[in-house]
């Protein structure tokens, strides 16, 4: 039987600002990256976040970002290997500060937005991130882009790697993220992300946004938390899988 992961970016609110639907998308995933603090979140909704995962049964990792709020994570630093050792090392502590006193393990680690996009093309800057990941902890497993320089440097470093997929984003022919400026980036036809996960869970392909099919590796789906259509895509994403008879289940 076929197996995959279904994860989500969650505790993205920050303060009085909520982003996402948590409780809800928590109900239907296996894994949950949780925001460290640096692009989003805060240490309530961190806490809470984490709560709210083991009530439901959910495996938890770090979801490390740029130091930008504002910008929610998503427009590129130029920062030095050892600093995105330090950025991660210290994003994990944070999470692990919540999960230990519930006696929860964290499960993996997934960068977010352009910390992910920048690692999956610069090998340098995603070996120092996964440095950082096995020197917290070498069982924590890396969460990357398929086909990635971050896969390629977990595996040198000798973390376990697990490749992600997209069910709403728009792929390159090189295998990276249509740039979210782009014109079609994000997919929100539902019927369309559906119909695009079972191939890539079941058939190793996707078509690029050229049109031009792709080679792609499929362990674990993301959808995006912050998305409008997040829950609807989960729920629609686990049906689709069960219906295919693959298990959807955690990495670990």
């Amino acid at each position: 039987m076929l197996k995959v992961d279904l994860n989500s970016d969650l505790g993205e609110s920050f303060g009085r600002y909520t982003l996402g639907m948590d409780e809800q998308v928590l109900k239907v995933i296996s894994s949950a990256n949780v925001a460290c603090g640096f692009h989003a979140s805060d240490p309530a909704v961190m806490e809470k976040t984490v709560k709210l995962a083991k009530a439901s049964g959910v495996a938890v990792g770090a979801h490390p970002g740029f130091p930008d709020l504002m910008g929610f994570g998503r427009r590129n630093m130029a920062i030095s290997p050892d600093e995105a050792r330090a950025y991660t090392l210290y994003q994990l502590g944070a999470l692990y500060a919540f999960l230990k006193p519930l006696g929860m393990e964290m499960q993996h680690v997934k960068p977010h937005g352009a910390f992910y996009n920048m690692a999956a093309k610069d090998y340098d800057l995603a070996k120092a991130i996964c440095q950082a990941v096995k020197d917290f902890d070498p069982n924590l497993v890396l969460l990357g882009l398929s086909g990635s320089q971050h896969i390629r440097a977990a595996e040198d470093v000798g973390l376990k790697a697990v490749s992600e997929v997209f069910a709403d984003r728009a792929y390159e022919e090189d295998g990276t993220l249509v740039n979210r400026k782009k014109s079609g980036a994000v997919i929100t036809d539902e019927d369309e992300a559906i119909r695009r996960v079972v191939r890539m869970v079941k058939e190793g392909r996707v078509a690029a946004i050229t049109g031009r099919d792709i080679p792609i590796r499929a362990e674990s789906i993301c959808v995006h938390g912050d998305g409008e259509k997040a829950l609807l895509f989960a729920q629609r994403i686990r049906a689709a899988m069960e219906a295919e008879n693959v298990l959807v289940a955690p990495m670990k």
